[in-house]
């Protein structure tokens, strides 16, 4: 259920885009992470409003709000025009809460599952992003932020350690505050047979002060697509690692939805270090309609000891996983539509239903 609505202002023009969506799914399907309130939880919206030229001269502001089940986003985003050939400006403040299940959640029914156990985020983000302009193939983001992450339970009170008692942040306070310094590089490449896709991305925790977080951060996703025939065969290899002051919440959280199918949020582990890889073959099943199989593995590489009070082994994750399985993809006009049915290391059977794409 949706709704658009532009509004022009002058000269300009307001796009308002609204969505509610019940989710069916998680009320039919699975139980609760958390003791819902009121049906109002099981409402997830978005709502969009951009303004593309807001002191006349062709100024872009862009505002967003999404609200999940159990987590919010809130953006604005300010962009000013210059020259093709010079790096484009982005100015934008960010707010976000959500649960943090990947690495303090709790595995449940043969880890095809993880349940919340009271640990949520917010973070509270100002920055600038500068977009290189294109070269060939590759294109590049550098940006700079201030971060300020405050953990709360489910009452929306600080709290400075887990149920275990083991602390939650880098500080020791419910909150841990940086400057982060990003460099993100990607390269893209297509034709009518196949496409390569190759992210970078390089963090660097400034110390602005001297209790503000030091680390240095790198992750990279490398995708590969072949069109086999009528089928077409996708791969994905993602992996990262971290270095310096590090939280908890910092960690690579490996298992669910984009990681390893069959598994919970973090249900494999949560460590400094990670490598998961996907794969997928789709085949047409007719005009709407495709069928898909697919096999995913992850591993923390044997650093979730290394994670500040090593949180995955007290949950005993085992630390790496396969899954593997079968579904359908529906494309209609209202968007694109899939349900996955996957299995774990460990026999268990899972149900996914979703909108787009699982892996990039």
């Amino acid at each position: 259920m949706g709704a658009q609505k532009s509004i022009h202002a002058g000269k300009a023009k307001i796009d308002v885009n609204v969505d509610l969506t019940h989710k069916l799914c998680a009320s039919l399907m699975l139980p609760p992470l958390r003791n819902t309130a009121s049906p109002l939880s099981l409402i997830i919206g978005s709502l969009c409003l951009k303004h593309p030229n807001l002191f006349g001269g062709s100024e872009k502001l862009d505002l967003s709000w999404d609200k999940g089940l159990y987590d919010s986003n809130v953006l604005i985003a300010y962009r000013r025009p210059r020259p093709e050939w010079l790096a484009q400006q982005c100015f934008i403040i960010q707010h976000s809460v959500s649960p943090e299940i990947g690495i303090h959640g709790t595995p449940v029914d043969n880890f095809s599952r993880s349940g919340s156990r009271g640990v949520n985020l917010s973070r509270f983000s100002v920055g600038l992003d500068l977009n290189e302009p294109a070269s060939s193939q590759w294109s590049s983001t550098t940006s700079i932020k201030f971060e300020h992450v405050h953990l709360l339970n489910d009452d929306g009170r600080s709290i400075t350690s887990d149920p275990d008692g083991f602390p939650v942040t880098c500080s020791g306070s419910p909150h841990d505050r940086m400057v982060v310094l990003k460099q993100e590089s990607r390269y893209v490449k297509a034709n009518d047979h196949s496409f390569s896709h190759l992210s970078m991305q390089i963090e660097q925790g400034i110390p602005v002060l001297s209790k503000w977080l030091i680390f240095n951060r790198f992750k990279f996703v490398a995708t590969r697509g072949v069109k086999l025939g009528p089928a077409f065969f996708l791969a994905s290899l993602t992996g990262g690692s971290i270095v310096g002051d590090m939280a908890p919440y910092q960690a690579f959280a490996i298992g669910g939805v984009g990681s390893v199918r069959g598994y919970g949020e973090g249900a494999v582990g949560s460590g400094r270090s990670c490598l998961v890889a996907n794969s997928e073959l789709t085949f047409p099943v007719n005009k709407m309609l495709e069928g898909v199989v697919f096999l995913d593995c992850g591993t923390d590489l044997g650093s979730g000891r290394l994670v500040p009070g090593n949180p995955a082994q007290r949950q005993r994750k085992p630390g790496s996983g396969i899954g593997f399985g079968y579904g359908l993809r529906l494309k209609s006009p209202f968007g694109h539509f899939h349900v996955d049915y996957a299995i774990n290391s460990f026999h268990q059977k899972t149900v996914y239903f979703g909108i787009g794409n699982l892996i990039s």
